[in-house]
């Protein structure tokens, strides 16, 4: 195992053991196929027991895992003939967003990933993955380049939230996300978007408005990042994993408050645990979507589009009793 996190270590104590009592019997000749197999059940039960009950903080730091498949890893492992394309034609090439053609079980296809770097070095040239403005305006031109062509797009969020320094700002931060969400919004091509590790306020919703959207099973999607949220409610950034239990950023709530439409299942332990696996899922679930969206008319997808983000969250009307909202919320106990 590499990469473990703190409620991962009794798996690693007993693997420690398992291994010791191996090398022990190798050692001194002796037999311990039996209780070997006895500990290594016991393993299989422990891992079940921890993967099938991880809480959203720890969720977060899963998302957060340093290993965990990046959206070029993806792209490798996916699509077919990728020629990634660069620049967004206004001022530079963003290394936060990568994007442009390949083919998807041989039909072509627009990708845009966020990418994350993946050592310090990388990380620096990628700004962690938090793009510029011109990175949503990458993003925006492959995404038009592909309607003018009839292309499907894919997206792959993977972000803490967009750039917030200076640079960023003087180019227009806020006009650049805000004119994505408006043209994503009227896309005349079908669009599934993916998030695969951290999806972050509006620097993950610039790339999300899609008819479909997806998430692993251990990534995270919310509209402020834990961290950000405990600064300004607890006006404590090391209260993020108290932040996480309280949002509702896991797969499993979003998908009961009808945010997102699928969670792809991770691999035990994680995405990075096994990046062909996961690969393999994403294409499996993006692929149908894809296929069911086919048979939409230009007009039909930007109605789909519109109705699902329309049909997000729940409001009280002037005078609602709280008694009465409850009962219609949650239903009568």
């Amino acid at each position: 195992m590499a990469g473990e996190l703190p409620f991962e270590m009794p798996l690693v104590e007993m693997r420690k053991k398992i291994g010791e009592l191996q090398q022990f019997g190798e050692e001194k000749g002796i037999d311990f196929s039996d209780e070997i197999a006895r500990l290594e059940e016991r393993y299989r039960v422990l891992a079940d027991e921890i993967y099938s009950n991880i809480t959203a903080s720890q969720k977060m730091h899963l998302a957060r895992h340093h290993g965990r498949p990046t959206s070029l890893d993806l792209i490798n492992l996916i699509f077919t003939d990728f020629i990634e394309l660069h620049g967004d034609r206004l001022f530079g090439d963003d290394l936060a967003v990568v994007g442009g053609i390949a083919r998807l079980n041989g039909c072509p296809v627009t990708v845009i990933g966020q990418q994350r770097g993946k050592d310090t070095k990388d990380n620096i040239q990628r700004f962690f993955g938090s793009a510029h403005p011109e990175g949503f305006r990458k993003a925006l031109r492959l995404m038009k380049q592909a309607e003018k062509f009839g292309r499907p797009i894919v997206t792959f969020i993977d972000t803490k939230g967009a750039y917030p320094g200076n640079t960023a700002e003087e180019r227009g931060q806020s006009e650049a996300i805000a004119r994505s969400l408006f043209e994503m919004s009227r896309l005349k091509v079908p669009v599934v978007c993916v998030v695969i590790g951290e999806g972050g306020s509006g620097g993950a919703l610039a790339v999300a408005v899609g008819n479909r959207v997806l998430m692993l099973e251990h990534a995270i999607y919310s509209a402020i990042s834990p961290n950000g949220a405990a600064s300004i409610l607890w006006k404590d950034a090391a209260k993020a994993e108290q932040a996480a239990e309280a949002m509702k950023i896991t797969a499993a709530d979003l998908l009961a408050n009808e945010v997102i439409e699928e969670i792809i299942p991770e691999p035990q332990g994680g995405a990075h645990r096994d990046y062909e696996g996961t690969a393999e899922a994403i294409k499996t679930a993006v692929w149908r979507h894809l296929q069911e969206l086919s048979a939409f008319s230009a007009v039909e997808l930007v109605e789909d589009r519109y109705a699902k983000f329309r049909k997000i969250g729940e409001f009280a009307e002037p005078g609602d009793e709280p008694a009465a909202l409850e009962e219609e919320l949650h239903g009568a106990e």
